[in-house]
């Protein structure tokens, strides 16, 4: 990814609220570590416990690092079911905000396309070829769907 994707990413989280649900993950991703080094045995250091941490977040279970104890199992299955649900949220929060801005877009291009039609008679013949062209780019897209004309033809199956 580069660093403008990056941008955009850490925007639209911004916007929609979910740093704060990332921000708060993360803090809990460092408390969860430190309570299990603190409290597994078989896990020697902090960076261990980090590293026990991804594996679990990722699901991979590589098996170099595992926890014996109750407490820490239960961390474990706490930090499962969290990541899952930031994961998800992220997820849904990132795919709304493009499919909302592909949604206003598709509205602004539909309402200069019948700003000009308002005033066909005013169009030179270049700009009447260009207005046809949107339009029939619109249609093949199938953004742009007047009542009465069906330009997929007859359909069958569920819902015709």
């Amino acid at each position: 990814m580069n660093g403008h994707r990056l941008r955009v990413l850490k925007r639209i989280l911004q916007n929609t609220g979910a740093d704060k649900v990332m921000a708060s993950y993360t803090g809990f991703v460092l408390v969860d570590a430190l309570l299990i080094w603190v409290t597994e045995p078989t896990i020697r250091t902090y960076r261990e416990a980090l590293w026990y941490c991804y594996a679990v977040i990722s699901t991979a279970g590589f098996g170099d690092v595992v926890v014996t104890h109750p407490l820490p199992r239960i961390l474990s299955f706490i930090l499962t079911a969290y990541s899952v649900l930031v994961i998800a949220i992220v997820t849904g929060v990132v795919v709304n905000y493009y499919t909302n801005m592909i949604e206003i877009k598709n509205k602004e291009t539909i309402t200069a396309v019948l700003d000009q039609m308002e005033r066909l008679p005013e169009l030179s013949k270049e700009e009447l070829k260009e207005l046809s062209a949107r339009v029939s780019k619109m249609r093949g897209n199938n953004r742009f769907h007047t009542p009465g004309h069906d330009p997929g033809g007859p359909k069958t199956g569920y819902g015709s």
